[in-house]
C-alpha cells in the first residue's frame, strides 16, 4: 500500500524526525520526502510518500495514532491519501474545446491519473466530445436570473458523483460562492494571461495593441476574488511585431492547454499545498 501524507504546521525542531520515526515504527518504507519552511510566516510544509505492507497497516488506527501522537502536539493540518484511490475530477467547459480535448486525451492515454464522472457545460456545443470519450455530459444553461438554480443543480451533481475537485477548462461563467466554499482550493481555472495582466474580454487584442513581447497563461485555484486565487502553474511564449492577432490567439491556446494540464497533474499527484493565498509546489 502506497500512501502520500501532506503536512503543514508551525515550524519547530524535530518534525521530520518525529514523522519519519512514526512511519518507520509502523512498518513503512519512506520512498520520497520533500519539505519547505516559509520563514516569514514560520510555517513548515512536508510531502511524504511511503510504502506499507498491505497486511500490516490498519488505516484507521494509523490515522488515530498519528493524530494523537503527532498532529495534535505539533498543531498539524494533515491529510493522508492512498495511491490506488484515484481522485474524481469534474470538467466544466463552455464553447472552446482545446483544453477539454487536451485533458481528455491525457486521461484516455493514462497520463492523467484520475476519474472523470462527468462533463458540465452551459452550452451544448461540446456534447459530441463527451460522447466520443464515453463520459456523461450535463447541459445547465446560465441566465442572469438562474444563477441560484444553476449553482444548486451543480452542487447536486457534484455530490451525487462524489467529485473531489473541478477543472474549469475555459468555462466562461463565474463560479458561485457556494461551490467555492464547498470546494476550497479544489476548483482549478485556466486564465488566458500571465497574471496579473490585461483585463477584459479580449486580452490578446489588448496585448497586440500594446506591442507586448511575451504572452502567457496562468492556472490557479478559484476564490471569490476573480482571477486572484493561489497560482499553481504559469508559462510564457515569445511574440513579435511579425505576429498577427490570430497568431497570438493560437499561441495562447497552446499555452493554456499545457499550463492547465500541468496544474491538474500537480493537484492529482498531491503536490500542491495552499497557504495565505499562495501555493507550495513540490517537485
Amino acid at each position: 500500500m502506497k500512501t502520500t501524507i501532506l503536512i503543514h504546521c508551525p515550524d519547530q525542531s524535530g518534525i521530520i524526525s518525529a514523522v519519519t520515526g512514526f512511519i518507520h515504527a509502523k512498518g513503512g518504507n519512506i520512498i520520497y520526502l520533500d519539505q519547505h519552511v516559509a520563514k516569514q510566516a514560520n510555517v513548515f510544509f512536508m510531502r511524504l510518500e511511503s510504502d506499507f505492507d498491505d497486511n500490516t497497516l490498519n488505516l484507521e488506527g494509523f490515522k488515530n495514532e498519528f493524530t494523537t501522537s503527532l498532529a495534535t502536539p505539533y498543531q498539524m493540518q494533515w491529510s493522508l491519501h492512498l495511491d490506488d484511490v484515484l481522485p474524481r475530477m469534474a470538467i466544466f467547459v463552455s464553447k472552446y474545446n482545446h483544453c477539454l480535448y487536451d485533458l481528455l486525451s491525457r486521461y484516455h492515454s493514462g497520463e492523467l491519473k484520475a476519474e472523470i464522472p462527468f462533463i458540465l457545460s452551459n452550452h451544448t456545443d461540446l456534447a459530441y466530445i463527451a460522447e466520443q470519450f464515453n463520459i456523461p455530459f450535463y447541459h445547465i444553461p446560465v441566465t442572469k436570473t438562474s444563477k441560484n438554480e444553476v449553482e444548486e443543480r451543480q452542487l447536486e451533481l457534484l455530490k451525487e458523483h462524489n467529485v473531489d475537485f473541478m477543472v474549469l477548462a475555459r468555462y466562461m461563467q463565474i463560479v458561485g460562492s457556494r461551490l467555492i466554499d464547498e470546494y476550497p482550493n479544489k476548483i482549478i481555472n485556466i486564465h488566458h494571461s500571465f497574471l496579473p495582466a490585461f483585463a477584459g474580454a479580449k486580452p490578446y487584442h489588448a496585448a497586440f495593441e500594446r506591442g507586448v513581447k511575451i504572452i502567457g497563461a496562468t492556472s490557479h485555484y478559484v476564490t471569490e476574488e476573480l482571477d486572484a486565487g493561489p497560482i499553481i502553474e504559469q508559462d510564457v511564449t515569445a511574440v513579435s511585431h511579425t505576429h498577427t492577432i490570430q497568431d497570438f490567439i493560437a499561441k495562447g491556446r497552446d499555452l493554456e492547454k499545457i499550463v492547465l494540464s500541468r496544474a491538474v497533474k500537480l493537484h492529482v499527484k498531491r503536490k500542491t499545498m495552499v497557504y495565505n493565498n499562495k501555493t507550495v509546489i513540490f517537485s
